[in-house]
């Protein structure tokens, strides 16, 4: 409590004293929180994390929105390259391209037609569940496919 200098008058009546009081007991109890709030760790401590916690989640926002927008840049200016390349191919080249895939899509449909011979009904179910939960949770895969390339690209950038 702090008391007022000698030279300055106190309280004139007790009504003003019974206030000065009360302002003195507000001031001490607004001290008193102050005080026990900067002794309390673990509330500090969970204030902390919530603050790195919204931080990381904008960084993480911010990390996405860039690995979209690098992507949809990489994937124009790959089919632009690949445009550029079928232009400067000739015909010939192209038709054995061509039956190239052909030939690739008829081994593919006979290395499916020996996976459904060949491989065990219990091998074939888990396979078919893997297949429809990736389907069913892309977003998150998709997602996680792009922070590991991000994490990797800053991996690298940070190497160079």
């Amino acid at each position: 409590m702090t008391q007022p200098p000698h030279d300055e008058p106190t309280a004139a009546s007790t009504e003003e004293l019974r206030e000065q009081v009360e302002q003195t007991r507000t001031e001490l109890g607004e001290t008193v929180e102050a005080l026990a709030a900067k002794t309390d760790v673990k509330a500090r401590a969970r204030q902390k994390a919530a603050e790195v916690k919204e931080q990381a989640a904008a960084k993480a926002d911010e990390l996405k929105e860039q690995a979209a927008l690098r992507a949809g840049e990489l994937k124009a200016k790959a089919a632009d390259l690949a445009h550029q390349a079928q232009d400067r191919l000739p015909d010939p080249v192209k038709d054995k391209a061509v039956q190239a895939a052909e030939q690739a899509r008829t081994k593919a449909a006979r290395a499916g037609q020996l996976w459904e011979e060949r491989t065990p009904e219990t091998v074939r179910h888990k396979t078919t569940q893997g297949a429809q939960l990736a389907r069913a949770n892309r977003k998150v895969l998709l997602v996680a496919a792009t922070v590991a390339i991000v994490a990797w690209l800053a991996r690298r950038h940070r190497k160079e």
